[in-house]
Formats: structure tokens, sequence, C-alpha cells
């Protein structure tokens, strides 16, 4: 997700363990596997996507938020030693917030932390690509974040849905409103 949430200080929030780390790093590893092969992307493509995924205890202040569960902050990359603006190219980071990926765990003990994160990461991963191809503005309207979000996750939805994994059909569950027609989508942020 890469709407704006309210910053917060990284020194208090709660962190992945080790463990939780190597658990993230498996589930990061197959989402890019997962994302390369239903978009038929080669290993050269996602090196030239230019994009890293870290967790809280690798981000800056300014990348943490109340909320989301992850973030993609986009940053300017220049090629060294090339002074020309043509070299530049868009970097982007999949910031993850553990503390809001914890926080979910601890309340809803049927959703299990592989699945979990391999979910956000697969969604953060499409985003990437349809900012990379221009599917998608980075830098679009509050109205178009939100259709953005609903097809994003509906496609994170289709791509996870053929693999089996133990665990997933509760995070389909936990995702499932973000799967709605976008009229009873509107209506139900509307209503609470």
């Amino acid at each position: 997700m890469h709407a704006e949430s309210k910053k917060e200080k990284p020194g208090k929030l709660r962190k992945f363990t080790k463990r939780q780390v190597a658990i993230v790093n498996n589930a990061t590893a197959m989402a890019e596997e997962i994302v390369s092969n239903f978009f038929k992307i080669s290993t050269n493509e996602w090196l030239r996507r230019r994009y890293d995924v870290r967790t809280l205890a690798e981000l800056s202040p300014e990348e943490v938020v109340l909320g989301p569960f992850a973030q993609i902050i986009r940053y300017q990359g220049h090629r060294t030693n090339v002074p020309l603006g043509s070299s530049s190219y868009d970097f982007y980071k999949i910031g993850l917030q553990d503390h809001n990926i914890l926080s979910v765990l601890k309340n809803s003990p049927e959703i299990d932390l592989f699945p979990f994160a391999l979910y956000i990461v697969t969604h953060e991963l499409i985003h990437i690509i349809r900012f990379s191809q221009f599917l998608q503005n980075f830098e679009a309207s509050p109205d178009e974040k939100m259709g953005e979000e609903r097809r994003v996750h509906e496609k994170t939805h289709d791509i996870l849905k053929q693999i089996r994994i133990p665990g997933l059909e509760a995070v389909f569950d936990f995702y499932r409103h973000w799967r709605k027609p976008f009229d009873q989508f509107e209506n139900q942020l509307e209503n609470g």
C-alpha cells in the first residue's frame, strides 16, 4: 500500500524476531517466484525493476507508519559515474511494518505469519509491476489509489488461490472485503 498514513517512531514498536525474519524472508522468496512466474518475468527483468523488501529494523523513522502492513516508498536512483538525467530510475522499497503485522497475528490466532507475509509481499510486488509497466501512476489521487488497491487485492487473490499453502484460506478470509464490488466496498467504508 502506498497511501499516506500516520508516521511513527520505530524504536518503541514491536519488531520481528530472528525466527520471524527468516519466515518473512522465505515468504518473500516464494512471492517473488510466484509473481515472476505469473507475469512471466525473468530474473534479469526483476533486477531492472530495482526494489527491495525491508523490515521495521531496517526502516528509517520516516518510513514507519501505523495502519498498513507494508508501504511502498519510491526513490529516484542514479547510476554512478553517469551525469545524464536519463540514467535515473525508480527504486522501490517495500517497507514491511512489523508492528502492524504482529498486531494482526496477536488478535487473529487463525492467521499464521508465513501465509500472511506471502500475501502482503505478493500484493506489494504486483503494485511495483503495475507502476513499472505504467498501468498505475504512483502519484495517484485518493480515489485512484482506492481503486488500485481493490484491483491489486483481486489480482493477489487470483494468483495465490492457485497455490496450496496451509493457512492461506484464513488470510483470504481476512482480506475478503477488498474483493467486494466497489459500491458495496465504499458503503462498508462509510458505515464502518
